[in-house]
């Protein structure tokens, strides 16, 4: 996967959408404007704020199917996803809560977007929905079927969640690459806004080779330096909300102090590397 192609950057910095409750959630509200409204307002914040790409999530749709979402959600993000569009020209992806990873390809497909994110996509994880088993043979084949090339990223380990094997994460990684053909990885704490082990992550890394490793959780401004000297991007929702709040609305403010401290970090390792490099050779 071509981090630059897709995103002009090699060390994106992708935020998260998270979509009022939509029809047939316990909490939908009843006007899918609303939901639009609210949609637009935080893509163009994360647009405006400097992030690189954009991924759209049926977050307050809790409690989740662990598999098939409602047709009415499909149709209701497709538009979402259609309206962020023609607002911002970022690459967009998708997430489809818990686990539809073939809804999630359907939307990317027919309206162009540029990759999804699966939370289960190889092994056997027990969840609050139940047990999810990984479907990475069905979501290939449809890519397939489909004629797309809608990339995929797909969490190890994913976050609230436990494995049902043995949790060894350097076997995690590889048989999500190397055996569900994942395009890309995504390594979270083991919650939504905490981040992973440092160690983790460079062990993930180590890993998975020349695929990309994306931080799914838990990146501010104080740590994403130390993270994204691990990772090759990150995912980032939480620390970007009003006073940091989950239920908030994205902070235009927050985003840029994130996208500024992520830059200064990338641009201080980029001299300390090219430092020993020098120092290599003289």
């Amino acid at each position: 996967m071509d981090l630059y192609q897709l995103f002009k950057t090699r060390r994106p910095i992708i935020g998260v959408v998270h979509l009022l409750p939509l029809p047939t959630s316990p909490r939908w509200g009843g006007s899918l404007k609303a939901v639009i409204d609210r949609a637009e307002q935080e893509a163009t914040a994360l647009a405006s704020g400097g992030v690189n790409g954009l991924i759209v999530e049926n977050f307050f749709d809790a409690p989740f199917t662990k598999n098939h979402v409602d047709p009415a959600v499909v149709s209701a993000m497709t538009v979402v996803v259609q309206r962020i569009q023609n607002l911002v020209t970022l690459p967009v992806g998708l997430n489809v809560l818990r686990n539809d990873g073939k809804s999630a390809m359907a939307i990317a497909n027919c309206t162009k977007a540029q990759f999804i994110r699966v939370n289960v996509l190889t092994g056997v994880m027990a969840t609050d929905q139940g047990l999810i088993e990984g479907e990475a043979h069905e979501l290939l084949r449809y890519r397939r079927e489909l004629g797309s090339d809608v990339k995929i990223l797909a969490d190890v380990l994913v976050k609230h969640a436990r494995p049902l094997s043995s949790p060894n994460l350097t076997v995690a990684v590889k048989d999500t690459i190397e055996r569900g053909l994942a395009d890309g990885v995504i390594l979270s704490g083991w919650a939504t806004g905490s981040p992973p082990n440092l160690e983790d992550l460079e062990l993930a890394a180590n890993a998975a080779g020349n695929t990309p490793v994306f931080v799914g959780s838990g990146a501010n401004w104080d740590n994403v330096g130390s993270l994204m000297s691990a990772a090759d991007g990150v995912i980032v929702s939480s620390s970007l909300k009003r006073h940091g709040q989950i239920t908030q609305p994205v902070d235009p403010i927050r985003v840029s102090q994130f996208v500024e401290a992520a830059h200064r970090s990338s641009t201080t390792q980029s001299e300390t590397k090219s430092n020993s490099s020098l120092k290599l050779h003289s």
